[in-house]
């Protein structure tokens, strides 16, 4: 993960989101619509060095590479690398991390 070629600015972080799923744990299959749908869960691949508070001082990341974090529905921007999908978000939207 450390050669990840972007390095996001401020409070963003780049994250690849979890595969789809095409049928539920009990094996019902998802119709294409349910299935397109983004997933709300992702592993960070790269992190900004933080925000600037009102007085300048930076305020470092509560996330950190490799951490498994839930994020908001319709948040961030999708972009693709190679033909794998990204995604860059701020950190106000990720919701959680996942403790495994």
């Amino acid at each position: 993960m450390a050669d990840f070629r972007i390095r996001p600015l401020g409070d963003r972080v780049v994250l690849k989101p979890a595969d789809r799923e095409e049928k539920t744990k009990t094996g019902i299959f998802l119709p294409d619509t349910a299935s397109k749908e983004r997933p709300m869960e992702g592993t960070i691949l790269a992190v900004g060095e933080g925000r600037r508070d009102d007085s300048g001082k930076l305020v470092p990341m509560s996330v950190t590479t490799g951490d498994k974090v839930l994020f908001a529905k319709y948040s961030g921007t999708e972009f693709k690398v190679d033909e794998v999908e990204y995604l860059i978000l701020a950190e106000k939207d990720i919701l959680g991390i996942i403790q495994e």
